[in-house]
């Protein structure tokens, strides 16, 4: 099988053109072709007028070695990788599990303390996922409830301005990433092509299979809801234990006589210790309790860069327009996309993030005062508006020196901030974007209708933000507009605030997975500090989980 990349092709070609560029490329007869297969589509839309689709193709031909001899200088062209994945370690047998053996009330076929997982959004999820494919029958601990009911709690707060501080968009089975615009793509390196293996386990779960093929790949939260139900359903046949509404307030950690300290059980917040020698943290980026909890018990924590600033929504037509020009519309491209940068005079840098074509802003707070935004997508991506964080970067050593712990405090300074101005009932604070670049409150909205429920109270946003940050997007949205015509529009609607794109600690751990401090502690995700999104925090839970695994196979020998 030959991997071919860079097959570029009208916006609309028939589908025989595959083929026989694939030929053309190889520079063989279209006879000489047994097959050929889309591995990844993706689209050039950098001239609107001309928008291309670009392919990478797998194929068999009759020659294969011929073939490569000919194009052994075409960078474009080579043997297709190796992209399944093998599992590293499995659990041995527990004597037990043997026929001649009685039954064992053990519920483990390995004779170690279950592993725990704690958390389960895709981190937590991909960890148990492989622990339970490996045979470790591991037990998870979400703090929040099925997927099902935490929807409604979600639902609750969207409809009604009424928080379930315990399950939300934050807490819950599925994670955060539930309710999203469910992208599954990312720019970590994966030599092993651990994103191929979470993207199959999705498809199975019953992700549409096109997920595989897309360049850009992306779910939305309806979709989420039953996967994540398929993906417990089958963690459980395989001997994985689900306990939701099972909150870990405390950790049980000895000292060896050499000073090691290593994990031996977890407390749950009804006071019940369950032992445990090997401890995936999958606690997500809000879980504010539970680091400073860790912070308590000595677990080494620092702080991290992350990011705060707006919701900007636009009509997702004027998105389309400016990216795809007369092609927008097509089917084949869908509601358009943006990814914006700029470094504003003050040395910061704006950025947008988690942009959601045709999705909606929702309210994502997990603790009572507080209004946080992000942004959701159904899998149609079909609502009036495109949305996008406009973010600006900050870092601990200018913005927040006072500790490991002391991003979290600047979280909660601006988000109450904003629940203040919003009313103090969970409506948030909104702005017209030409109110805001002319540095006067909002009395009223335009054109646009801002798509956050429960609710948006027209106001002034300075005073949600740090002076720097408000200054920095300032200076960029006209800049931005040079990029998409119309970003600047009068009417388009900002809404504050977003202070959630990333944990505001990192959980350092060492080249085993494992806390620098405490043994038998495998920090991991984005709570932990070691991934971005739905991707790359699956790709870390398995990880950690073949850590996991060989940790606890080679305390068996």
């Amino acid at each position: 099988m030959l991997r071919l990349t860079e097959i570029r092709l009208p916006l609309d070609h028939p589908p025989e053109a595959i083929a026989r560029a694939a030929a053309a490329r190889l520079r063989i007869a279209p006879g000489e072709l047994i097959s050929c297969t889309v591995y990844r589509r993706a689209h050039d839309a950098r001239n609107k007028h001309a928008i291309k689709l670009v392919y990478s193709l797998d194929v068999e031909v009759q020659d294969e070695a011929a073939v490569l001899g000919r194009c052994a200088k075409n960078a474009s062209v080579f043997p297709t990788p190796d992209t399944e994945y093998r599992i590293v370690a499995r659990a041995p047998a527990h004597p037990a599990t043997q026929p001649s053996a009685q039954p064992s009330t053990h519920p483990s076929t390995h004779p170690s303390p279950r592993p725990l997982v704690i958390g389960a959004g895709p981190c937590g999820l991909f960890a148990a996922l492989l622990l339970a494919q490996m045979g470790f029958n591991p037990i998870i601990l979400e703090r929040g409830k099925v997927v099902r009911d935490r929807t409604k709690d979600t639902w609750g707060l969207w409809r009604d301005s009424v928080l379930h501080t315990e399950s939300n968009v934050q807490f819950g089975e599925g994670g955060a990433g539930t309710f999203s615009d469910g992208k599954l793509y990312t720019q970590i390196k994966d030599p092993r092509h651990l994103g191929r293996k979470v993207l199959t386990e999705f498809v199975k779960a019953g992700a549409p299979p096109e997920i595989l093929v897309d360049a850009h790949p992306h779910i939305g939260t309806f979709r989420l809801v039953k996967m994540v139900e398929n993906m417990r359903a089958t963690i459980e046949s395989l001997g994985g234990e689900y306990r939701f509404e099972s909150r870990v307030t405390d950790l049980d950690i000895e000292s060896d006589p050499d000073g090691t300290r290593r994990v031996r059980a977890v407390v749950l917040a009804g006071g019940e210790r369950i032992a445990a020698d090997h401890v995936v943290l999958a606690i997500g980026h809000s879980s504010r309790d539970t680091f400073q909890m860790l912070h308590g018990r000595g677990v080494h924590i620092e702080a991290k860069p992350f990011s705060v600033g707006l919701r900007i929504e636009h009509p997702q037509s004027l998105i389309d327009a400016a990216r795809f020009g007369p092609s927008a519309g097509n089917p084949i491209l869908g509601a358009a996309d943006y990814k914006l940068v700029h470094h504003a005079k003050n040395g910061r840098d704006v950025y947008s993030f988690c942009m959601c074509p045709g999705g909606t802003v929702v309210a994502a707070t997990s603790e009572a005062g507080c209004v946080v935004t992000n942004g959701m997508s159904q899998y149609s991506r079909a609502e009036r508006n495109a949305n996008a964080g406009l973010v600006v970067g900050i870092t601990p050593e200018r913005d927040y020196p006072d500790g490991p712990l002391a991003g979290v405090a600047l979280q909660r300074r601006w988000e109450s901030a904003a629940f203040a101005a919003g009313g103090s009932t969970y409506a948030a604070p909104a702005q017209r974007v030409g109110d805001f670049l002319a540095r006067r409150p909002s009395a009223s909205l335009g054109s646009v209708v801002p798509s956050y429920t429960p609710g948006v109270v027209p106001t002034d946003l300075a005073p949600c933000l740090p002076d720097y940050a408000i200054d920095a997007i300032r200076e960029a949205i006209p800049i931005f507009a040079r990029q998409i015509r119309g970003y600047d529009m009068p009417d388009a609607i900002l809404t504050g605030v977003e202070t959630r794109t990333s944990s505001p600690i990192r959980l350092k751990r060492d080249e085993t997975l494992q806390s620098v401090n405490t043994r038998g502690l495998y920090p991991a995700g984005e709570g932990a500090g070691y991934a971005g999104g739905i991707l790359s925090a699956g790709v870390d839970g398995i990880k950690v989980a073949e850590a996991v695994a060989q940790s606890l196979v080679g305390a068996s020998r």
